[in-house]
Order: C-alpha cells, then sequence, then structure tokens
C-alpha cells in the first residue's frame, strides 16, 4: 500500500546506520560495551539513581519483573483492562492470576485509582501500570495505595520513554520500569528493552535472570576479565544486543527532540479537530505532566461503525489502527473472569488510532483530517 500518510514512521539517518555499521566492524555482536553504554545512559536520563538492565525486547522486561519479585501461583496482579495484550500475558505466563482495573474516565484511559483499590483482594501481590499513550498516570494516588496494601508496584512503561509527572521521570515510581524499544515505539531499536530499578538487589537480580543465573558475561571472558563462572540461579536468555544497543544509544540522543516534535503534532490534531461532531479527544493538557505522544487514539461517537471509518481512510491512502481490541474478546481469555471495566470496554469498542510521528508535519494533518471529516459523513 502506497500510503499518503502511515501510522508511523521511523526518524533513522546516517547516525544509525553508522553506529550498526561500526558494530559490525568491530567483530562483537552479542550483549558488550555498548550495552554497557546504553545501559549506563538510559539510567542516567531517568535519574533517581536508577539501574538499567537492557533485555530483548517489552515483555522479556515484563517477565523478568514478576518472576525477580517472585510473583507467582496463587497470587493476583492488578492490570489495566485499556492495553497492549503482553501485561495480561506476563501475568499468565508466571502463574499468576491478572484482574482487570477500568480506565478512570472517558477523558483519562489510565488506570482509575480508586478501581484498583476495589479489586485489591488477600491474594494481590502488585499492581502493573501502563501510561497508556505516553500520558503518566495519577501517580501519587497508585503510589500510595501500594504503600498501603503492601503491593509490588510494576510500571509498564512501553509508550513513555521521556513522560514525565510531576518534574519526575516515569519508571522511577514503582519497584520496576519496564520499557519497550520495539520499531513503532519513541526510542525505536526494532526489537529491544530495559528493565530499571533503583534497588541494588533487584537490579542484581535481574541481571542474573537475563543471562542463565551466570555470574560472568561472555564478554568477560572473551577480554580475558574471566576463566569460567558460576550459575546462582535458573535463568533466562533475554539479553540484546550489540547492534540495537548502539541503534539505541542514537535514538536516546534523539528522543526529548522527537517527542518534542510529536508533541507539534498532536496540538495540530487538537487544532483541526476542535469542535468536529462525533470525535472526542482524550487526554487533555495538564500541568502536573509531560507525555512523550506515542499514540493520536480519539473516541468516535457510539453507533459509528469503526471498520467503515478504517476503510475510508484507507481508500484515501490513510493508515489507522486500534489501540486496542478488548482482552477478553481474545480466544485465550474469553469467559475469564477478569473483572468488571465497563469504561474500558466501551473505549476498546470506539478507539481510533491516527497517523504520529515525528516527522509528520501538520500539513499531514490536515490531510488526515479532511479524510476523517470525509469518513464519518459517509457513515452519517
Amino acid at each position: 500500500m502506497n500510503w499518503k500518510v502511515q501510522l508511523f514512521k521511523l526518524n533513522y539517518d546516517q547516525r544509525e546506520a553508522d553506529a550498526v555499521a561500526d558494530v559490525i566492524r568491530s567483530g562483537w555482536l552479542t550483549m558488550g560495551e555498548r550495552t554497557v553504554e546504553f545501559e549506563r545512559e538510559f539510567a542516567t536520563y531517568l535519574g533517581e539513581n536508577t539501574k538499567a538492565a537492557a533485555v530483548a525486547n517489552g515483555t522479556a522486561a515484563l517477565h523478568l519483573a514478576l518472576l525477580v519479585l517472585e510473583i507467582g501461583v496463587g497470587d493476583e496482579v492488578i492490570v489495566p483492562a485499556q492495553t497492549f495484550v503482553a501485561d495480561i500475558n506476563a501475568v499468565m505466563l508466571v502463574g499468576a492470576k491478572p484482574v482487570m482495573a477500568d480506565c478512570t474516565s472517558f477523558e483519562d484511559w489510565n488506570m482509575d485509582p480508586a478501581d484498583i483499590e476495589r479489586k485489591i483482594t488477600a491474594k494481590t501481590k502488585a499492581v502493573m501500570i501502563v501510561h497508556y499513550a505516553g500520558v503518566p498516570c495519577d501517580m501519587d494516588a497508585i503510589v500510595a495505595l501500594c504503600a498501603r496494601h503492601d503491593l509490588k508496584l510494576i510500571e509498564d512503561c512501553a509508550h513513555a520513554p521521556g513522560a514525565r509527572y510531576k518534574g519526575r521521570c516515569v519508571g522511577t515510581f514503582g519497584d520496576i520500569g519496564c520499557w519497550s524499544f520495539f520499531t513503532n515505539k519513541n526510542l525505536s531499536v526494532g526489537e529491544g528493552g530495559m528493565v530499571t530499578t533503583r534497588s541494588d538487589e533487584l537490579d542484581r537480580a535481574l541481571r542474573y535472570l537475563r543471562s542463565h543465573g551466570m555470574t560472568t558475561l561472555t564478554l568477560d571472558r572473551h577480554k580475558g576479565r574471566a576463566v569460567s563462572y558460576d550459575v546462582v540461579r535458573p535463568g533466562l536468555n533475554y539479553r540484546i544486543d550489540e547492534m540495537r544497543a548502539a541503534l539505541g544509544l542514537v535514538q536516546l540522543a534523539k528522543l526529548d527532540g522527537a517527542n518534542a516534535a510529536r508533541k507539534r503534532i498532536v496540538d495540530a490534531y487538537r487544532r483541526e479537530l476542535g469542535g468536529l461532531a462525533r470525535v472526542s479527544l482524550p487526554f487533555p493538557d495538564r500541568e502536573d505532566r509531560v507525555c512523550s505522544s506515542h499514540i493520536f487514539p480519539i473516541l468516535l461517537a457510539e453507533g459509528i461503525e469503526r471498520l467503515k471509518i478504517v476503510e475510508s481512510l484507507k481508500n484515501e491512502g490513510i493508515q489507522s489502527s486500534i489501540h486496542y481490541p478488548a482482552i477478553h474478546h481474545f480466544s485465550a481469555y474469553s469467559g475469564m473472569e477478569l473483572g468488571s471495566t465497563p469504561i474500558a470496554d466501551e473505549v476498546a469498542r470506539r478507539e481510533l488510532t491516527l497517523p504520529l510521528y515525528p516527522d509528520m508535519t501538520e500539513a499531514d494533518v490536515r490531510v488526515v483530517v479532511s479524510s476523517l471529516r470525509n469518513a464519518l459523513e459517509k457513515v452519517s
């Protein structure tokens, strides 16, 4: 498909190509010195004495977080209903039970702290939040309720590199932060992720778990810093490689500028869509948070056939998407008792994601909005 405006485009240039070429010329492709540098720079970016361990992808980060917090059979983890399925998959794969919390409102699709608290039982061991679309959750309320109930807090920051709540980077409020660097993310390396914590003990355990439980790495033996190794616990291979770490370093240097460009496009959308009947926009600006503007979601009015809008946009060369289908509609989770979430269910039925990426122009925004107007007229 030759899109006029596609959903997402990489902001890659010669710097990313040079970074990968340098790795290939070095002769060392597996996790090594560039990974260490990427971890150090990412931790410095977050601040708050954060430690960072690069991993294979964001789902690996979630899995490691649950494992290191010793969450398993018989435990419950409260997760958002409005999220990608990776969160609930990870909870299920450690043998725990996911319990979904609803959105706060039709204006704020992040987890409702009051509903989180209502869903807490004697079996609840952790809360896993998602900063949806790069908009920080209400961290004051969530941190406080986790402290009151002695619950672990996992932040899924897949949408949110660069997002801040009251001046502080998301991912530094909970016990563990989990990050995705998938192709369409704000910081993109294709497949990759990061798991962060302010705890020395958790950081050490995470590093063992991501690399077979081994006490030394292959690079240490290659460099002559070690001859052999011990295995101190069962572990996995969730390592990143040097090419992706090198891409991550370039992307991290671009992150703030790219997020600012995304925000300009979001502002342009809000101007162009202002007053458009049968479309509402979540997440109005608030002074206490800085958003990473990962995606631009809209909410269609009740009764609009969303697939007809998607098809009309496609016919005009505009790519769109859905973030996200309701989890309890998937075959794997159909019939499971996951908790009542009426707002999230309605959002899942009516949400539509419009194109957003750093190099998008305001002219592109006008093309998208014009096509959306045409699509809405056709279904009236």
